[in-house]
């Protein structure tokens, strides 16, 4: 049995707006075992015998079937989930700016994502990871970032979803 932990993409944000409750009774009724969510922002835990690909088909099956939207999961072993925060290669806390992970399953929009390195504004730092983008950016500069202008569009929405670190602390406890 592996733990897991789904990132659900747009969730309470952009009109998609859904109840944690009903999230994991969606979940538990699609054979999940052990759920909890965290936070309203589409961050679950659960258990499951399958591996990640069959995982994350029948949580997006879960989530369309019971909600009637288009759902995009992104899901990781746990100890995955803690390798890839322990790794956060820039000071995690900075006074007025925000720690991000930018999790990626499409390596051709993680290159992507990794080449706007090169043309971050001074504050901004973006490093590549293991199938994530390390992200870290002030907090008023957010949606006028190099990522933030560029993941809003569609072309990333199945294969992409971001979390604060302070939010995969919270998912890790």
């Amino acid at each position: 049995m592996t733990r897991y932990a789904a990132f659900l993409r747009g969730v309470n944000v952009g009109g998609v707006n859904l109840k944690m409750a009903d999230v994991a009774k969606a979940f538990e009724d699609a054979g999940f075992g052990s759920v909890r969510t965290i936070l309203a922002s589409g961050n679950v835990l659960f258990d499951s015998k399958a591996g990640v690909e069959a995982v994350l088909r029948k949580a997006e099956t879960a989530l369309r079937d019971r909600f009637g939207y288009d759902a995009w999961v992104l899901a990781y072993p746990l100890d995955v989930v803690a390798a890839i925060s322990a790794a956060y290669p820039f000071e995690r806390e900075v006074p007025e700016h925000h720690s991000y992970v930018t999790f990626v399953t499409d390596e051709q929009v993680l290159d992507e994502l990794a080449a706007l390195a090169d043309g971050a504004g001074p504050e901004e730092k973006i490093r590549r990871g293991d199938g994530v983008i390390y992200w870290q950016v002030p907090r008023a500069a957010t949606l006028e970032s190099a990522i933030g202008k560029t993941m809003g569009k569609k072309r990333y929405k199945s294969s992409t979803t971001t979390r604060n670190l302070r939010t995969l602390d919270k998912v890790l406890r």
